[in-house]
């Protein structure tokens, strides 16, 4: 009864078949595809070590499989630029949370993005804690209720949600950085391009890439996944505004970057 189906999905044979334990609605899963995707099609698998820390990140190593380095909170930018001393044929990439980069890790991602270390790093930004517990991250928007702040985010108190990609792209260092998002498959689409480039910018020696992602936590957020779809195009990209910062393959292929322009 098969015999005239066409195959036209299928799954990356890098990504582990195996059931997922993330949450109902969590972007996490996507964004493995993604990455496992764009392993298989630029012949990296083979020569990849992802370093992950801690957070739900860290369960990437139930879901790709490839050689990979397991960093202290925060530390995953300092393990990797090791790992690619080291080994520097390798591919090297983190993949990290918002509360793992931007706060335990802040002092790392700088460095790492300052020295210009050719690395790749995937942000996963969902604006809280999502392992331990839902409280306030470095990325919480100002009237965002979490564990920590159930009255919600408040400037005068805890100070504005940081924008990591203007950060990292004011270091000298950083060659690609973009922030897209994975609410729909438009921007499921744009999130692939800009991993890629950031994937190429250290295949050909340029330096280090870095790609946000903006994600829903429906968990921690209390919300359906959704509310959570519609709440990072309501909420989270007017703040977190999508598009390239920085691109030093410009200068090879004549496109310029943009500045946190939608479509860039």
């Amino acid at each position: 009864m098969y015999q005239d189906e066409e195959l036209v999905f299928s799954c990356p044979q890098v990504v582990a078949d195996r059931p997922t334990h993330y949450c109902p609605g969590c972007h996490h899963g996507v964004a493995h595809r993604l990455v496992g995707e764009l392993l298989e099609e630029m012949g990296l698998v083979e020569k990849t070590i992802m370093v992950t820390a801690i957070g739900c990140s860290v369960f990437l190593y139930n879901y790709l499989l490839v050689d990979a380095v397991e960093a202290p909170h925060g530390r995953a930018p300092a393990v990797a630029t090791g790992v690619k001393r080291a080994k520097p044929d390798k591919f090297v990439f983190t993949y990290q949370g918002d509360g793992d980069l931007a706060s335990i890790g802040m002092a790392e991602i700088m460095h790492c993005a300052n020295r210009g270390e050719r690395v790749s790093v995937v942000f996963v930004n969902n604006t809280v804690y999502g392992m331990t517990g839902g409280q306030m991250a470095p990325t919480t928007l100002i009237g965002q209720k979490t564990t920590t702040c159930p009255g919600g985010r408040c400037a005068e108190r805890e100070g504005m949600p940081i924008k990591m990609a203007e950060i990292i792209a004011s270091l000298g260092g950083s060659a690609y950085v973009a922030r897209t998002a994975l609410n729909n498959v438009k921007n499921i689409n744009k999130t692939k391009k800009c991993l890629r480039k950031a994937f190429e910018v250290q295949t050909s020696g340029l330096g280090f890439g870095f790609v946000e992602v903006l994600s829903a936590c429906p968990t921690n957020w209390k919300m359906s996944a959704i509310k959570a779809n519609e709440r990072i195009a309501n909420e989270m990209i007017p703040y977190f505004p999508l598009g390239v910062f920085k691109d030093a393959t410009a200068d090879v292929t004549g496109e310029a970057a943009g500045k946190g322009e939608e479509g860039k």
